[in-house]
């Protein structure tokens, strides 16, 4: 018994003929013929009824045909695992992160390195909205972004990093510094400090003012929020920024904002489509990694 014979017993059964099924698998008509012929000598029973225009199954055949798809999908595994391998081996997974996480970055790739030496990686930063559309296109593996609280982008599986609230950061001789909180309505003619747009949280932030009525007077952009925190402790107006960001500076003070902002950074990767073996095994490390994290 052969795996080309099973394979043309498959056909001609899913094509109800003989020479459409020679055409699908591109082998000639009478070789399509002779095999199944063989395949019958050998099982002992007639597997087609040739009687009638549309060739059919008998009930051997119809018996045969579930483990012939059976073993013909055993063996295309078998070739997908082995491809795989090779894949692994000598592969490519692109990331990208958005310009400022707490993802320790470094490590995970060394670790990865060490145990697939020949698989090249490909890591860049961008906004949060580009790297989301590069994920779902494909264009890359993995990437670390900002979310909404609430926020699942479409197509993509989720792994949360951080999830933290929003605040507001002054120097510590502004007026403010006195306060604990403010009202979005209150940042309405101050300067304010902010990440660009397309950034998670400037989407946030802009989000909630339009909720508010708030049209907020950005003053500076930077691309990072330690950035930010750097101009708001030089006294240059209210940086948006998260709240793990101004602790531990003496010379910043946060206003919690009111109401209420949250802000997250996931690990994002495509839930639907393809993804290279090497990407899978990078995105299962990078998830474990966090979960550890997580836990110290």
């Amino acid at each position: 018994m052969e795996l080309r014979q099973l394979e043309y017993l498959v056909a001609v059964a899913e094509e109800a003929n003989f020479t459409r099924a020679a055409e699908r698998i591109h082998v000639a008509q009478p070789a399509v013929s002779a095999q199944i012929q063989r395949l019958e000598r050998e099982l002992g029973k007639t597997l087609l009824d040739r009687s009638r225009r549309v060739v059919r199954l008998t009930a051997a055949g119809e018996a045969v045909l579930p483990y012939a798809r059976a073993v013909l999908a055993a063996v295309n595994d078998m070739r997908v695992a082995v491809d795989e391998v090779g894949q692994l081996v000598r592969g490519t997974v692109t990331i990208g992160t958005v310009y400022s996480h707490s993802v320790d970055i470094p490590r995970l790739l060394a670790d990865f390195h060490a145990d697939h030496p020949n698989v090249e990686i490909t890591l860049g930063t961008d906004s949060s909205d580009n790297l989301i559309e590069n994920v779902r296109a494909g264009e890359l593996d993995m990437a670390i972004v900002s979310v909404g609280p609430d926020e699942q982008p479409e197509g993509l599986g989720v792994e949360v990093v951080t999830d933290e609230a929003i605040q507001a950061v002054v120097h510590r001789a502004d007026p403010l510094a006195k306060r604990t909180k403010i009202r979005l309505a209150e940042l309405d003619d101050r300067a304010l400090i902010a990440l660009p747009v397309g950034a998670g949280i400037r989407h946030q932030f802009d989000r909630a003012c339009a909720r508010a009525g708030v049209t907020p007077r950005i003053a500076f952009e930077a691309s990072t929020p330690l950035a930010l925190a750097d101009l708001a402790e030089r006294g240059l107006g209210v940086a948006i920024v998260p709240a793990s960001v101004p602790r531990g500076r003496a010379g910043l003070h946060a206003l919690a904002i009111v109401p209420e902002m949250r802000g997250r950074l996931v690990l994002a990767w495509r839930s639907a489509g393809p993804i290279s073996p090497a990407a899978r095994v990078l995105i299962d490390r990078a998830r474990r990694l966090l979960r550890v994290s997580a836990r110290a």
